[in-house]
């Protein structure tokens, strides 16, 4: 569906610039892009690779279990169907870590690899449980210490002061995250739905229409 929303929109731009005479402004407009574009990726390279080799010190140093342990008492708050001294739970950790200091891509490793422990415990049903499910909304809502992603973009851009964004940048995402920790907490008031009978008649229809597959 997006590539047909972008196709569109670029087919759009080119076919006004053409009837408007502006086709040589689009070309150059392009071309700068395609240029700023490798500039940036060359850029953000080399901040995201000082900033996950931290990580793995820290984490090669014991700083990131030692910080699991302090997180435990919000891990149990948020995801109390997970055993305690579980794989996932380090996962988690790292992942809320390095998404507190805007670290995207370093999080994103740590956040598979939970969601893959995180499966397992669910016995890979193939819906998400309710811890799966809160992992995701502290994903997406995100708080942010220091948002790097941010303060790269804007240095690359030439901003005269980067990390001004850090005050608004923390106010938003804690807000974000605090709606999202209440959120999930109010759909774990509610009963589960009887998910594994719901599967197996599903599966059971399938076959008697020929197969799962």
């Amino acid at each position: 569906m997006l590539n047909y929303l972008w196709g569109f929109m670029i087919l759009i731009g080119i076919i006004y610039a053409t009837l408007t005479g502006n086709l040589s402004d689009v070309t150059n407009a392009a071309l700068n892009s395609s240029k700023e574009a490798v500039t940036l990726c060359i850029t953000m390279l080399g901040v995201m690779s000082l900033w996950v080799g931290i990580m793995r010190i820290a984490e090669n140093c014991g700083i990131i279990s030692g910080a699991t342990r302090m997180l435990n008492p919000l891990l149990r708050f948020m995801f109390p169907k997970i055993p305690k001294g579980h794989k996932a739970n380090e996962y988690i950790s790292t992942n809320i870590i390095a998404n507190v200091f805007g670290l995207g891509w370093a999080a994103t490793p740590a956040g598979l690899k939970a969601m893959e422990e995180m499966g397992e415990l669910n016995h890979h049903h193939p819906t998400a449980s309710k811890d799966m499910c809160t992992f995701l909304i502290l994903n997406v809502s995100s708080f942010q210490l220091i948002p790097v992603n941010m303060i790269a973009y804007r240095s690359q851009y030439g901003s005269a002061n980067p990390a001004s964004i850090l005050g608004p940048a923390m106010i938003a995402t804690f807000f974000s995250t605090l709606a999202g920790i209440l959120f999930a907490k109010v759909m774990y008031l509610l009963p589960e739905k009887n998910l594994s009978t719901t599967y197996k008649n599903s599966s059971i229809h399938k076959k008697k229409k020929g197969g799962i597959f």
